[in-house]
């Protein structure tokens, strides 16, 4: 609602309409950051629901420098995640905080550090919960044993199984969460997307290798056999993709956004949309054969990501 896709929403009460419909349809869990915007989306995520706070969870996150309204940089030296936390906690219009995540590892920073310092937030009662964002396995561990993290984020999908290998299981083994996100592919496992799509002015997907027409065009059987068999279950492709996330264990909870109620009940239809042992190994070997053309972000951002 605040960026990434191109012409962000002019209408602010039609997308506090969404947020608060979201709830509504049994939405509990909402996902932001200090950096979307910068700022403004957790302001619309506060003013949406202040009147519903105590149905949800909200999540939000630190980690970056903000010079004039823009990232210029990681920063998660202890006083600034202070800092972050106050200023969220005001544009949340909320006294506590219920997941807040490391956004990105800051090299800089030892993760004990910034473990010590959302603990010390913890304590204070400003936040009630630690997360970590495309961490990888053994920096979850060392932060976990200073202070318990309770989710990790990635990118995670069908066409994106990164986290398979080590942080999945180090997420089982030591009780935490997973919170997927793209968990529709930015928008590529819904086939709304085709070789033909002119991306819009501001439109991150337009800087994605994966997304060049080439790729797209490459990436698109395992699109077309998520929307067969859709049609044999009278569902959409992005239901078949979200089921397949929630067929992987219990404990992960994948987070699509969208600027629409009507992709928020398609979304959260997915809930009710069995998919047998057989469905999923087929969609798993499907993946497996065809693979995915084109890096899932463009050098500059996977430097971003703790190998």
């Amino acid at each position: 609602m605040s960026q990434s896709y191109g012409p962000n929403p002019g209408d602010r009460d039609a997308m506090i309409g969404v947020l608060r419909g979201a709830v509504e349809r049994g939405v509990t869990f909402f996902d932001t950051a200090e950096v979307y915007g910068p700022y403004v989306n957790e302001e619309l995520v506060g003013e949406a629901l202040a009147p519903l706070r105590d149905q949800v969870v909200i999540a939000t996150k630190f980690g970056w420098r903000i010079e004039d309204g823009k990232s210029v940089g990681l920063d998660s030296r202890p006083e600034q995640i202070k800092r972050v936390a106050d200023a969220s906690l005001r544009r949340l219009r909320t006294d506590a905080i219920d997941l807040f995540y490391q956004h990105r590892v800051d090299p800089n920073v030892p993760i004990e550090d910034v473990a010590g310092a959302v603990g010390e937030l913890v304590q204070a009662g400003k936040v009630r919960h630690f997360g970590l964002s495309e961490a990888a396995a053994a920096t979850i561990r060392r932060a976990h044993k200073l202070h318990p993290v309770t989710a990790v984020q990635s990118e995670y999908s069908l066409w994106t199984r990164d986290p398979e290998p080590e942080v999945l299981p180090t997420c089982a083994e030591l009780g935490i969460g997973f919170v997927p996100f793209s968990p529709l592919g930015k928008g590529f496992l819904t086939g709304s997307v085709t070789p033909g799509t002119e991306f819009t002015n501001g439109d991150i997907r337009a800087t994605i290798p994966r997304f060049a027409a080439d790729n797209r065009a490459a990436n698109q059987a395992l699109v077309e056999h998520i929307t067969v068999l859709g049609r044999a279950k009278d569902a959409t492709p992005g239901q078949v993709a979200l089921a397949w996330l929630l067929a992987q264990q219990p404990w992960i909870v994948p987070i699509p956004g969208t600027r629409r109620l009507a992709r928020i009940e398609e979304n959260t239809a997915a809930t009710q949309l069995p998919l047998s042992a057989d469905e999923l190994a087929d969609l798993n070997e499907l993946a497996a054969r065809v693979g995915v053309h084109g890096n899932r972000y463009n050098d500059q951002h996977m430097g971003l990501v703790d190998r």
